[in-house]
């Protein structure tokens, strides 16, 4: 503020210029972390959570995921009653599910503080198990806490898929409000945009999705934590400096999160797995690329995906933005009409999307960094080695220079 030289704020490119519309609706992440920072403060009374017997640690997990699973089923209830024009729902009635649903959410909210408590110390051990800390701890230690997530407006290039920007907004936005405000950036610049969803957010504690789904859970909690440690070396310093460092960064964090989600789960739910789950660390080296696009019969999200991210990026080569555009609404179509309800699929989506390429096919397309990402894992002796190397990287020729090396 005291170096301030002008109390109008002048957007000083033209990505800067979608503030103008969403600056209304902008995340407070300041307000979020001083009351999350609070909340785990307030938990260290409940003591050292290791010293609960496993029993007592699977009944918390349990207790939760149930207490989530009623709160979600009264805010059901509560929901059908008021849209069925039919129902015949009286005053007192629905004062009763409301009261009901306000002492669940308390309950729920108790529940939550512990079971964070619990989720952070088994992925505390699993780390310690995977030879990932360092001084006898996690270094950051794992923090996290469930919450209702932002939503990122992304924008990109007309002319080429690339993330120019996101902006994290409120959770709260209807529908109607995304459409709005993606509209808005459209018609007032040369940039598609997009409002997405978002599973985990990197602060610290960490933010992460209100889930019923154990292991989507704890992946998502060590994604965000990779990006943590990351952030104290090279690797994760570069994050935005380069589209392919932040797909380097992305891709990282999304294989350590499934590696260490699934070690997890087997060592402290182990019983809670179908006997065909069998997971081990895939190589992804060879390249295959569909010569066509498959029937309907066949129809393969990640493929297809794959394949029209390879076209579109081919069409913008030849400077066919408006043919692009009128393509990726035709396979928009194709995948509703798989049972994939794609809002908008547009350049903006394949620049968020794509930088998450730890599948052989993806949003990334022919992008070759998600590959060589995946390479140096499948030829890293293990997760730490992994992640000794690629940490330490600061741009895409390092990269490929790790993978050559071999």
């Amino acid at each position: 503020m005291l170096i301030a030289t002008t109390s109008v704020w002048q957007p000083f490119d033209e990505a800067e210029q979608i503030r103008t519309y969403t600056r209304p609706y902008e995340f407070d992440y300041f307000g979020w972390t001083a009351n999350a920072v609070w909340q785990k403060l307030s938990s260290i009374s409940l003591g050292p959570i290791r010293h609960l017997s496993y029993l007592q640690q699977r009944k918390i997990i349990k207790d939760y995921f149930q207490a989530l699973a009623d709160t979600q089923n009264l805010k059901n209830s509560l929901e059908t009653m008021y849209a069925n024009p039919e129902s015949s729902l009286k005053k007192n009635e629905s004062s009763v599910l409301e009261r009901k649903l306000q002492e669940q959410e308390t309950r729920l909210e108790k529940l939550s503080i512990l079971a964070e408590a619990v989720i952070q110390d088994q992925i505390g051990q699993t780390l310690d198990a995977m030879g990932l800390i360092e001084l006898k701890q996690p270094l950051p230690p794992v923090l996290y806490h469930v919450t209702d997530l932002p939503k990122d407006l992304i924008i990109s290039p007309r002319n080429v898929i690339r993330q120019e920007k996101s902006v994290s907004l409120q959770s709260y936005l209807s529908p109607s409000e995304e459409i709005a405000l993606e509209s808005k950036v459209e018609e007032n610049t040369d940039y598609s945009a997009l409002v997405v969803p978002v599973g985990g957010v990197s602060t610290y504690p960490t933010m992460v999705i209100n889930t019923g789904n154990l292991l989507y859970l704890v992946d998502t909690v060590a994604h965000e934590w990779t990006h943590n440690l990351l952030i104290f070396r090279p690797l994760g310093w570069n994050y935005s400096t380069t589209p392919a460092l932040r797909t380097m960064n992305e891709t990282t964090a999304s294989i350590a999160g499934e590696e260490i989600s699934w070690f997890l789960i087997r060592r402290f739910y182990g019983d809670l797995l179908n006997p065909e789950d069998n997971f081990s660390y895939r190589t992804y080296e060879a390249k295959y690329i569909p010569t066509a696009l498959k029937t309907q019969a066949e129809f393969d999200f990640r493929q297809e995906m794959y394949q029209t991210r390879i076209i579109v990026d081919d069409l913008l080569a030849q400077n066919k933005i408006k043919e692009a555009e009128q393509f990726m609404e035709a396979r928009r179509k194709v995948f509703w009409e798989n049972g994939y309800q794609i809002r908008k699929l547009n350049q903006a989506y394949f620049a968020f999307y794509g930088a998450y390429a730890n599948e052989p096919f993806s949003a990334a397309g022919a992008d070759p960094v998600g590959n060589d990402v995946r390479t140096l894992r499948a030829r890293s002796r293990n997760l730490l080695s992994f992640i000794q190397k690629i940490s330490w990287i600061s741009s895409y020729d390092q990269l490929k220079e790790a993978v050559n090396a071999y």
